[in-house]
C-alpha cells in the first residue's frame, strides 16, 4: 500500500476535500506526538497503532503519508515551528528593549513552549536521532536555522553598538548545543533547577558570548 497517497476531490459533510484532508492530517500528527513523545516511541509504534489513536483507518492514512518516518518527519517540523513561532513573536515583542531584556524574553518564550510538553523534547532531542540519514539531515537544518536566528540578532545587536563586532556562526553553533542539551537534561530531571534558573544561564552565556569582557573598552 506503500505509495498510495492521492488527493482527495469533492464536497462532504459541507466541508472541502482540502477541509478534511487537513483534519485527517492533523488526527494522525496528534496522534503520533502521543505515540512518538511519551508511549511506546516511534519505533515501536505501528501504522495500525497510529491509525487506531487517530480515530481513521490504516487506508486514510496511506493517503496522507507513506511510511511512519513521513510522519515523524512532519511531526519534528511542526514542533520546531511552534517553537520558533514562540520566539519570534517574543522578539516582535521586545525589539526596542536592551539587549539583555531582548535576550531574556525571546529564550524565555522559546524555553516555555518547548518544555511546556515533554513529549515535544522527545520529538526534537530523542526519537529524531538515528532514524534514517533523511531525517539526520533534517534535523541538522532545522538546527541550522537556530544558528542563522541567534547569528542574524547577534550581527544587528552589534550594529546597534550592543555587542562585539564579529562572526558569529562557530559561537552561535555551539550555545545552540547548550541550549539543546540544557533543556532536555532539565526536563529529564537530571539538572536541580526551575526553568527560570534555566534560562538565567542561557541568557548568561548568550550575553557573555557577545559581550565578551573588556569589548567596549
Amino acid at each position: 500500500m506503500a505509495g498510495r497517497i492521492k488527493q482527495p476531490t469533492g464536497r462532504y459533510g459541507g466541508r472541502t476535500a482540502a477541509e478534511r484532508q487537513a483534519e485527517r492530517r492533523s488526527r494522525f500528527l496528534a496522534a503520533a506526538l502521543q505515540l512518538f513523545g511519551d508511549s511506546p516511541g516511534f519505533r515501536a509504534t505501528t501504522i495500525a497503532a497510529l491509525s487506531e489513536a487517530a480515530g481513521l483507518s490504516t487506508r486514510q492514512f496511506y493517503e496522507e503519508f507513506r511510511t511512519l518516518e513521513d510522519v515523524l518527519a512532519a511531526l519534528h517540523l511542526q514542533v520546531n515551528d511552534w517553537a520558533e513561532a514562540a520566539a519570534l513573536a517574543a522578539l516582535a515583542d521586545a525589539q526596542d528593549l536592551p539587549l539583555a531584556e531582548r535576550a531574556d524574553a525571546i529564550f524565555r518564550a522559546y524555553a516555555a513552549n518547548v518544555t511546556a510538553d515533554p513529549r515535544r523534547i522527545r520529538i526534537t532531542f530523542v526519537e529524531i536521532i538515528g532514524v534514517s540519514p533523511r531525517l539526520e539531515e533534517q534535523r541538522l537544518a532545522r538546527r541550522a536555522r537556530w544558528v542563522d536566528f541567534i547569528c542574524a540578532e547577534a550581527t544587528a545587536a552589534a550594529d546597534r553598538g550592543e555587542a562585539v563586532p564579529r562572526d558569529y556562526r562557530i559561537a552561535a553553533t555551539a550555545f545552540i548545543g547548550s541550549v539543546n542539551g540544557l533543556l532536555h537534561d532539565w526536563r529529564a530531571g537530571w539538572v536541580a533547577a526551575t526553568l527560570d534558573e534555566v534560562v538565567e544561564e542561557l541568557v548568561r552565556q548568550l550575553l557573555g558570548i557577545l559581550r565578551p569582557v573588556g569589548w567596549n573598552l
